[in-house]
């Protein structure tokens, strides 16, 4: 069939060179596809779910501080004798790690705990026999009590009887008295008589003799009436002497009653001192030997050689214990703190550890651990508050290889949002959502569950 004009004027429009400058070239076409759905899946990840979390970074540590690394210090000051285990060992509490000896003078002595023995028995064993004194001296003291009280009867016995004789003697000076007046009155008689020559010479003289021997003898009972009134008198004056002298007695035994006492209650004082002092030397003999206080490993000696003298207190070695309870100890900017709550899920990822991150995506996830806040503290340091994570026991297990003092970083899980919430939110510089009471309660609850059951 022939070509007619239309026919040949189209395929001439076609092979010019300036209308194909204008038509759209292939690869054109092939790049506005690939622009538009690149397009299209970055508007359809803008609804894609993103969790919020808040980026956190430290160390591995022991939840408890008995479980935390530790050194061994001396109690006392010494000189180093001997090590007994080797960096990295595994020892078990109360083995000995070195031995130390005394460089203080006053404790050189090998004998010393056996002398202060002996002084401390010397001086119990005087304590003892000056409390025996003591009580002797007290028991001395009643006696003089009791014999004041007999002395003191007998002094007033012998005063009433003193009286009593110086009545009978003073009714015999009375009854004398009468009898000389009857001599006085016969011999006037017997004179008158004799005058009148009615009696002889013989007879009165005889009545002068009676007289006179009346007279006598009334001088000698009013001399034994005097004498028995001085006896009473010197009756009544010891009786009041009586009183006086056991006082004075009594004093003095009581005095040195006090200071026997005053000597036993020093030497009970220094009997404490040497008994605290022998202790002392008995508990400070347990300290020449450094022992572990808990199964662990001898991580590193701090003091080498032998001979090397050390301060009290100073530190001999690091242990760390074996088998502690591990916990992530992580920090956090004091404007993400009130986002974190005890009980809040956390995903670690720990150094050494493979591991592919999405911290948007924990589910997608490679190589992190799940864990839980258990510790929050209240005070910060420059900013930084930190936290204490412990393993979620509704989660996989953390790694057997973990060591104390290893890196980690955390990433606390929050709500999750949009991704185009969370540009719009980060490109505001917005704070993260908080997550609900009733989210944040669960997982509390969890927790404390799990450390119930185990």
């Amino acid at each position: 069939m022939p070509k007619t004009s239309n026919d040949t004027t189209q395929t001439d429009h076609t092979q010019l060179k300036a209308m194909q400058q204008v038509q759209t070239p292939r690869q054109g076409r092939i790049l506005t596809y690939w622009i538009g759905g690149i397009f299209l899946v970055v508007l359809l990840c803008l609804f894609l779910p993103w969790t919020q979390n808040i980026n956190s970074i430290g160390t591995l540590t022991a939840l408890t501080p008995q479980d935390r690394p530790q050194t061994l210090e001396a109690v006392i000051a010494g000189r180093i004798t001997e090590w007994y285990v080797m960096e990295g060992a595994f020892v078990k509490k109360g083995d000995t790690i070195a031995s130390i000896s005394e460089i203080k003078e006053k404790y050189m002595d090998p004998n010393l705990l056996a002398n202060l023995g002996e002084q401390l028995e010397a001086k119990q064993g005087s304590a003892v026999a000056t409390g025996a004194k003591a009580l002797a001296m007290q028991e001395q003291i009643e006696a003089l009590r009791e014999g004041l009280v007999y002395s003191l009867q007998k002094a007033r016995n012998k005063v009433e009887q003193t009286r009593l004789k110086l009545q009978s003697d003073s009714m015999d000076v009375v009854a004398q008295r009468t009898e000389l007046a009857v001599a006085e009155s016969q011999f006037i008689r017997q004179e008158n008589l004799y005058k009148q020559g009615l009696k002889s010479l013989t007879e009165l003289e005889q009545r002068r003799l009676k007289l006179q021997e009346a007279q006598a003898k009334l001088l000698s009972v009013i001399n034994k009436t005097d004498a028995t009134r001085a006896e009473l008198q010197n009756a009544r004056t010891e009786l009041n002497s009586l009183q006086a002298e056991y006082a004075d007695k009594i004093a003095k035994a009581e005095a040195e009653l006090n200071a026997t006492r005053s000597y036993v209650l020093g030497t009970q004082a220094e009997v404490a001192k040497l008994q605290s002092e022998y202790n002392s030397t008995e508990v400070r003999n347990q300290y020449y030997h450094i022992v572990a206080p808990q199964d662990g490993y001898l991580v590193k000696t701090l003091k080498a050689g032998i001979g090397e003298t050390i301060k009290e207190g100073e530190a001999l070695a690091t242990i760390m214990p074996s088998s502690p309870q591990l916990a992530a100890e992580l920090y956090v900017n004091a404007l993400d703190l009130p986002l974190i709550k005890p009980g809040d899920d956390m995903r670690l990822q720990f150094e050494g550890w493979p591991a592919l991150v999405f911290s948007g995506w924990p589910g997608a996830s490679f190589g992190t651990f799940g864990g839980t806040v258990a510790v929050i503290d209240n005070t910060g340091t420059n900013g930084q508050y930190r936290l204490l994570v412990v393993p979620d026991p509704e989660q996989e297990e953390w790694p057997d290889a973990l060591r104390v003092g290893s890196g980690v970083q955390g990433w606390a899980m929050l709500n999750t949002v949009p991704i185009w919430y969370e540009i719009w939110r980060q490109l505001n510089s917005f704070p993260a959502d908080y997550t609900t009471d009733k989210k944040a309660t669960d997982t509390k609850k969890k927790t404390e569950t799990a450390y119930e059951e185990e």
